[in-house]
């Protein structure tokens, strides 16, 4: 498994940081984001380090796959039956403020685009 001593997700992927976890498989975790931007918001990311979406699909294509089955199993574990939104940032320009690539599992209320 290849991590950054550095990384925050790296960190709670191994345990160093505690995090509420949700779900787990080989090679992904999911736990609550700190900061929820949805009533429910867990964020999924490889235990392995990739910066980003672009890396990890080229690096490793099904673990791209069983990162977005786990967010589909976390959907069903916290009864997102109405449903959900998976959301990827790659890049600072594009809000990802971790250099470490990870799905957001957002629910819990309307997420409809545009709002109203």
């Amino acid at each position: 498994m290849n991590t950054e001593p550095d990384c925050l997700f790296c960190k709670i992927s191994s345990g160093v940081i505690p995090a509420e976890i949700i779900a787990e498989s080989q090679g992904a975790i999911a736990f609550r984001d700190i900061d929820p931007k949805a009533p429910t918001h867990v964020l999924v990311v490889p235990r392995s380090h990739f910066a980003d979406v672009s890396v990890l699909t080229l690096s490793d294509p099904n673990l791209a796959g069983e990162l977005l089955a786990l967010a589909s199993d976390v959907a069903r574990l916290e009864g997102l039956d109405d449903g959900y939104r998976i959301v990827t940032n790659t890049g600072e320009a594009a809000g990802q403020s971790v250099a470490h690539v990870h799905f957001h599992v957002l629910g819990g209320r309307s997420l409809a685009w545009p709002p109203g």
